[in-house]
């Protein structure tokens, strides 16, 4: 079985659904202390007026340097949703706008008190309207006994041990450099890093923006073709101690 884990992210980038898309379980890893200024909270899309990008974010209540991500509350004195609606309005001239906006409406009409609970709803109305069906779990609810993590890169290790038939572990690329390769050859687990080949696609503007949230893409492309991005990736094996590239796999359409 091929298992995924990555700390929760807010309308995620194509990789990420594309991690998700290609494994077997999907495990929304909430108990490590929560990263200011990362994907958790906020992400990219197409900024209005003279090109370039602008964050849509959710505001969060104050807590301390060392709260666990599963403790990040939502600050909901503000209306945070509909000034998200309207940053996303300025797609109003895309092919798909009319279907993904209502997919967001459906998200926030909903109200959240967690961050995780915000993050994992969105990842599982995205993965609905593109087709994927991967379980997707958070690691706090599951009640896994996991044996004692010594270094960081133990706790994907353990969680793969304390699950029957995981036999493969993936990741995204930033990862390479942190994964000690030979741990996991050791206890039987194959470690893969995935690298999705993002392609221009025509965004009603003469410079192509990169790397944006999936809302972009599904803003400008069907399904069918958004699939296809998802499935257009490369696999590399290793890592820390490991022998770099031991094969890559690529699929196109």
């Amino acid at each position: 079985m091929r298992l995924g884990i990555n700390q929760p992210n807010f309308l995620p980038y194509l990789g990420y659904i594309a991690l998700v898309k290609h494994v077997d379980q999907f495990i929304l890893f909430d108990t490590a202390q929560f990263e200011r200024h990362g994907w958790m909270e906020r992400n990219r899309v197409l900024k209005q007026a003279d090109g370039g990008w602008q964050y849509v974010s959710v505001p969060l209540e104050k807590h301390s340097q060392k709260t666990a991500i599963r403790d990040i509350r939502i600050n909901n004195s503000t209306d945070w949703r509909k000034r998200i609606l309207k940053q996303l309005q300025l797609y109003a001239k895309a092919p798909y706008y009319r279907d993904v906006i209502g997919l967001m409406q459906r998200i926030l009409c909903s109200d959240y008190g967690k961050l995780v609970d915000l993050d994992r709803v969105c990842l599982e109305e995205i993965c609905t309207y593109l087709g994927i069906d991967t379980p997707i779990t958070v690691f706090s609810e599951m009640g896994l006994e996991i044996e004692e993590v010594k270094e960081p890169d133990e706790w994907a290790l353990n969680i793969c041990k304390a699950i029957p038939d995981a036999g493969e572990y993936w990741n995204l690329p930033k990862g390479r450099t942190f994964f000690d390769t030979k741990k996991y050859e050791q206890n039987g687990i194959d470690l893969q890093f995935m690298d999705i080949e993002i392609t221009d696609y025509q965004q009603l503007r003469n410079d192509f923006e990169g790397r944006l949230s999936i809302v972009d893409v599904m803003m400008f492309n069907d399904v069918n073709e958004v699939n296809r991005m998802l499935d257009n990736y490369k696999l590399f094996g290793g890592g820390i101690g490991g022998t770099g590239i031991r094969k890559i796999k690529k699929l196109i359409g």
